[in-house]
Order: C-alpha cells, then sequence, then structure tokens
C-alpha cells in the first residue's frame, strides 16, 4: 500500500467561482491567472475550466506557460505577466501571445522579433505604480510609452493593454493602495495623451477584485480567487469555494501506550493509550516541517487529528486517538471545509503563511486527479470525469457530487447578484474616472 496521496481538483467549482466573480466584476472582462501551474491545480485544466465559467482571458507569468495553451488549442488571449528579454518572443508572436514590455529596451527587442516573423507583437506596457517589481518607474514611463508607439507606427507592434499590480490591495485600508490606483490613472492619461489606444487597461488583482471595484477599468486579474483561494484576512467570502482537496491514506496503524515518545527529536509524547498512525507525506511531498505537533489540521473518520511528532521527509505520525483506526483509513489534510475537515486557508493561518504557498507546495509531488467540468481546445464546455491533460487521471470516488455543489457555489454567488448593479455601477464609476483622467 503506496497510501495514494492525492490531490483532487473540482474543475466544476472553479468554473463557478469563475461564474460568480463575473457577476462580481459587472462589465469588467475576467483574465483568469493560472500561473505557477494554475496554483497547484494544473495549469491547463483549470484554464479550461475557467473559460467554461466565462473567463474571457488567461494570464501566466512564463512565456512557455503560454505557448503550452496556445498548443493546447486556447486561442483566447493569454497574457504573460513577465516580460523577460531572453524569452522565445518569435514563437510567441507568431502564436498571437500578449507579451508584457515594461521598459523601452524590451519593446525594441520585441519589435525586432516581430519584424522577423513579420507579424505585430501584441504588447501591454507595464508601468510600476509603487510594487517596486516590473514595470518602469514613473520617471522612465514616457520613454517606454514613446518607444511603443514608435514601434506601433512603424507596424512592428500593437499596445493592446497598460496595466500595473497592486502591492497591497489585501491589507484593507493600506494607504499604497490609493496611491496606486491614482498612479495608475496618471499613467494612463499620459499614455493616452501621447496617441496610445489600449483595448485594456488593468489593475485589479485577487483581492482588489473582490474588494475595490474603482480598480477595475477594463478588466480584472484574479488569480488565487478563480481556486476559492485569497490572500485577504479571513480567506475568500463564502459565494467562492475552494477547489482543491488534498488526501492520502494511512499505511500502518498500531496501538501504544501512554507516554510513548513519537518521531525524530522525541518533540511529542502520547499523552494516552491511543493508536498512531503513518502517513506517506512528509516535507518533501509538502507538509511544512513547521507543521511539526499541529493538532487538529488533519482528519480521520470524520474526527480532527493531530500531527505527533516532527514532520519527517516522507512520512507523518498522526495520533488519532483511543478510536477505531487501521491501516487503508482515509486521512483529509485540507478541502473546501464542508465536512469538518480544514481549508487551506486554515492551515496557513496556523502556520503564519498564506493559502497560495499551501497549495502550491504538493505541486509535482502529489498526483493531481480531476472531477467536473473541462473545456474542448475550442472553449466548448463539455462535461466529463476524466483528466484533460498530461495522464492525470479522474477521481473515481471523489467529489461525485461535483456538480451539485458547484451548483451551491453559484446559488450563493447568487445571493450577491443583487448588488451587482450597484456594483457594476461602482466599477463604471472607477473607469469613467479613468476616463477623465485620460482626457485631461
Amino acid at each position: 500500500m503506496d497510501g495514494k496521496p492525492e490531490a483532487v481538483v473540482d474543475l466544476d467549482t472553479i468554473q463557478a467561482n469563475v461564474a460568480a466573480l463575473r457577476r462580481h466584476v459587472g462589465s469588467a472582462q475576467v483574465m483568469a491567472v493560472v500561473k505557477s501551474d494554475g496554483y497547484g491545480h494544473g495549469m491547463l485544466a483549470s484554464a479550461q475550466a475557467a473559460l467554461a465559467g466565462g473567463a474571457t482571458w488567461l494570464g501566466v507569468v512564463q512565456l512557455p506557460d503560454a505557448i503550452a495553451l496556445r498548443r493546447a488549442g486556447i486561442s483566447v488571449p493569454v497574457l504573460t505577466l513577465h516580460g523577460s528579454p531572453d524569452a522565445p518572443h518569435a514563437e510567441a508572436i507568431r502564436l498571437g501571445i500578449d507579451l508584457t514590455a515594461g521598459s523601452a529596451a524590451l519593446v525594441d527587442q520585441l519589435a525586432r522579433a516581430a519584424e522577423g516573423v513579420g507579424q505585430p507583437a501584441r504588447l501591454h506596457l507595464e508601468v510600476d505604480t509603487g510594487m517596486g517589481r516590473g514595470g518602469a518607474t514613473s520617471a522612465d514611463w514616457p520613454g517606454l510609452v514613446q518607444a511603443a508607439l514608435a514601434a506601433e507606427a512603424s507596424g512592428r507592434v500593437r499596445i493592446v493593454g497598460v496595466w500595473s499590480h497592486f502591492a497591497c490591495a489585501d491589507i484593507p485600508g493600506h494607504p499604497a493602495t490609493g496611491r496606486q490606483l491614482e498612479a495608475f490613472r496618471e499613467a494612463v492619461a499620459l499614455a493616452e495623451r501621447a496617441g496610445a489606444r489600449p483595448e485594456v487597461r488593468h489593475l485589479a488583482n485577487g483581492p482588489a477584485t473582490l474588494t475595490l471595484p474603482e480598480s477595475y477599468f477594463d478588466l480584472v486579474r484574479p488569480g488565487g480567487a478563480v481556486f476559492g483561494l485569497c490572500t485577504l484576512p479571513g480567506g475568500v467570502p463564502d459565494w467562492l469555494r475552494p477547489a482543491m482537496t488534498l488526501r492520502a491514506r494511512l499505511i500502518q496503524v498500531k496501538r501504544v501506550p501512554a507516554g510513548t515518545p513519537v518521531s525524530y527529536a522525541h518533540r511529542y509524547a502520547t499523552g494516552r493509550i491511543t493508536a498512531l498512525g503513518v502517513l506517506p507525506l512528509g516535507y518533501n511531498e509538502g507538509i511544512p516541517r513547521h507543521a511539526t505537533n499541529a493538532a487538529g489540521l488533519l482528519s480521520s473518520r470524520g474526527r480532527r487529528v493531530d500531527i505527533a511528532g516532527t514532520v519527517n521527509l516522507n512520512h507523518v505520525v498522526v495520533d488519532l486517538g483511543d478510536y477505531p483506526a487501521e491501516a487503508g483509513d482515509e486521512v483529509v489534510l485540507f478541502g473546501p471545509g464542508d465536512r469538518g475537515e480544514a481549508t487551506a486557508q486554515e492551515w496557513a493561518e496556523r502556520l503564519g503563511t498564506i493559502s497560495y504557498e499551501i497549495v502550491t507546495r504538493f505541486t509535482g509531488k502529489v498526483p493531481r486527479t480531476y472531477s467536473g467540468v473541462t473545456a474542448t481546445a475550442d472553449g466548448d464546455p463539455t462535461r466529463r470525469t476524466a483528466a484533460a491533460t498530461s495522464g492525470e487521471t479522474a477521481a473515481p470516488d471523489a467529489t461525485e457530487d461535483a456538480a451539485a455543489r458547484a451548483g451551491e457555489t453559484a446559488a450563493r454567488a447568487g445571493d450577491t447578484a443583487a448588488g451587482t448593479g450597484e456594483t457594476a455601477a461602482r466599477a463604471a464609476d472607477g473607469r469613467a474616472h479613468g476616463e477623465v483622467a485620460a482626457a485631461i
């Protein structure tokens, strides 16, 4: 018995989350960001589910990921959020992939690549409004805009978008957020006064999508929220649902007396007669080592149970209590929380991190299985229980009621629909504000 560890991804939930996000943002388009292998959920399967939910754009960080989406037959706009001088630009241009440019030098390089390909590069100009990461500073922004306009005039590029990224949108009331919003409006205004006519202006990441309608402009870029995750205090609202369940089976169970020391360095000793179980997941597979002695983060037979002692490279020991237990029993590490199990948000709060880190730790180390809705290459939603890609398998007994639960998620999202018109109006006000600023 290998313990059958698996990350079960409910694609119906991803679809429902995106549909709910679309309703929430009103007339703004939704770019589903599926970077980092879809936040550990599987990039292609997640992208297909997001498109089935109504996303009209996809976002990734690495250019090879965008190329992989195109080669899989996905034809919607795909933006690479990371502008790199050593990426395969010619192939990306040939495939119609949207590219980020945060410097005049990179614009020139992309223009040369486009000239070689014989078709214009689709550019999104990135302005650094306060993240201090990618993009042009306010001092360099006019030069970037001029370089892009010159390349556009020569027919080698097309300015499709202008964008930036919030640093503190997940800290409610942080003054940097308002400063970045105003800086973005000013950057868009400068570009438009210079002659740029971007199709989309986009600033809102996941937390801003959930809480800052004035930041929506033409397009929002939720990432973790697509998967039912968020870095806002308390996590996502109840109309979004976590899409991943991580589980495995015990490979050994034994009963021991009180006072039995457990695992490396004997950091744990049993306080009573109890059953100890061995779970074949450790810090190599993704369980943080500082989850050592974490109480109540695991679930087995409907009860919360404790990690007993030090997390090992490939194992943890579980204190199952003085209850019936046997090898082969399922242990759930985290899931949507419907059946009393911990969520990735709870793990994150307990361990002092964010839910994104929890779910992505298991990427490539634990097999993924899928259930629910995917989409065919041409974007036509198709219900099936087989995995979409990469030889990943369906989950025959996990989430067999996925469609019903997705319906419940959609219903919860529908509870917010009454306010959608108001949200859309506020978002429209934000876009109008940007348009007025652009005319100054």
